[in-house]
C-alpha cells in the first residue's frame, strides 16, 4: 500500500508508524485477513485483503469500530453529528475554526486546550456515564488525556481532559477510515481471542496477525496479561502452524534492558525480523533506546 492510513482512535503504541516495516513482511496475496487483537485498527487499515475478520476483548473499542462502520456510507452525516455535539458542549474544534482565545493561549502556552475544554469535557463525560452513547465515547477519546479509554471500578469513564482538539488530523483520519471500510467486507467481533480463532474456518490463503498485549509493558492495555497467557498464545500459534495456517506476530522482546525470555525461547523456530520501534508507554513518554521490538512469522519474506 502506498499510503499509510492512521486510525481515528490515535492509540499510543499504535502500529501506524511501523506499518511500512511490517506490511512488507505480510504474504503477497491475502484472502481473509484475521486480527484477534484489533485495538485501534491501524494494521487492518493498511493491509490488502479480500475480506477482514477482526476482534478485540475490549467491548468499548469494538463498539467504536462498529459505530464508524454503521456510517460507512454516510461519513458527512457522521462528521456533522460529531461537530454538533462538540458545539453543544462548547468544546474547541480547530477544524472549523473554534479555538481557544489568544489570551488563554498566551497564559497557558502548552495547555490552553485543556484549560478551554475542561468544563465542557466534564459535562460530556457525565453525559456519557449516564447514557453510554458511543458517539460521546468517541469524542471523549479525542479530547481525553493521551486518547485513552479508561473506566473506574464502578464502570464510569474517568479519564481527565487532555490538551487536544478536534483538528484537521482527526478529520483526515475519520475520512480515511470511512473510505477504507466503505469498500471492504469487514466483520467485527468482541470475544476472547481463543474462542474467536476456534470459531473460524481458516484456509491456506488466509493470514492471521497477532498484536497481543506486551508482557513487558505497564500500560493500561497490558495490565491483565501475564506469563501464563503469553505461553498460551504461543501454544495456540504453534497449533495453527501445524494446520498450515500463516501468521505474523508483533511483540516487544526487550524493554529497558529486560528481556521477554518466553518470547526469545519460542521465536527461534520461525522467521524473526527486527522492527525499528519508537515504542512509548502511557507512563513514560520518552523513547527507550534499550527497547527491541520484533516481528515473527512463518511466511517467507517475498518483498523488501
Amino acid at each position: 500500500m502506498t499510503k499509510i492510513i492512521r486510525s481515528p482512535f490515535f492509540y499510543v503504541g499504535d502500529k501506524y508508524k511501523l506499518m511500512a516495516q511490517i506490511e512488507r513482511l505480510f504474504p503477497d496475496d491475502i484472502n481473509t485477513f484475521i486480527e484477534p487483537f484489533l485495538g485501534g485498527g491501524s494494521v487492518f487499515l493498511n493491509t490488502n485483503a479480500n475480506r477482514y475478520i477482526v476482534n478485540d476483548l475490549e467491548a468499548n473499542i469494538v463498539d467504536l469500530h462498529k459505530l464508524f462502520y454503521s456510517y460507512k456510507d454516510n461519513k458527512e452525516i457522521f462528521i456533522e453529528e460529531l461537530i454538533d455535539i462538540i458545539k453543544d458542549y462548547n468544546l474547541s474544534c480547530s477544524f472549523i475554526g473554534i479555538t481557544a482565545p489568544e489570551e488563554l493561549k498566551k497564559k497557558y502556552v502548552k495547555t490552553y486546550y485543556a484549560k478551554y475544554n475542561k468544563d465542557g469535557y466534564w459535562k460530556m463525560r457525565d453525559s456519557y456515564n449516564n447514557s453510554n452513547d458511543v458517539k460521546l465515547l468517541y469524542l471523549l477519546l479525542i479530547y481525553g488525556f493521551n486518547h485513552m479509554i479508561r473506566f473506574n471500578n464502578n464502570g464510569k469513564f474517568n479519564l481527565p481532559v487532555g490538551n487536544v482538539d478536534f483538528n484537521n488530523n482527526v478529520y483526515t483520519a475519520i475520512n480515511n477510515y470511512m473510505d477504507f471500510i466503505s469498500q471492504k467486507n469487514i466483520e467485527y467481533y468482541n470475544m476472547d481471542y481463543r474462542r474467536f480463532i476456534s470459531d473460524l474456518e481458516i484456509e491456506k490463503d488466509d493470514f492471521i496477525y497477532f498484536d497481543p498485549p506486551y508482557l513487558l509493558s505497564n500500560s493500561e492495555y497490558n495490565k491483565m496479561w501475564d506469563e501464563e497467557k503469553e505461553e498460551e498464545l504461543y501454544n495456540t500459534i504453534d497449533f495453527l502452524v501445524s494446520k498450515g495456517i500463516k501468521f505474523g506476530l508483533s511483540n516487544l522482546l526487550i524493554q529497558k534492558g529486560e528481556e521477554n525470555y518466553i518470547l526469545s525461547k519460542w521465536m527461534g523456530k520461525y522467521n524473526v525480523y527486527d522492527i525499528k520501534s519508537n515504542y512509548i508507554s502511557y507512563y513514560d513518554n520518552s523513547i527507550k533506546k534499550s527497547n527491541k521490538e520484533v516481528y515473527i512469522t512463518n511466511v517467507e519474506k517475498t518483498r523488501t
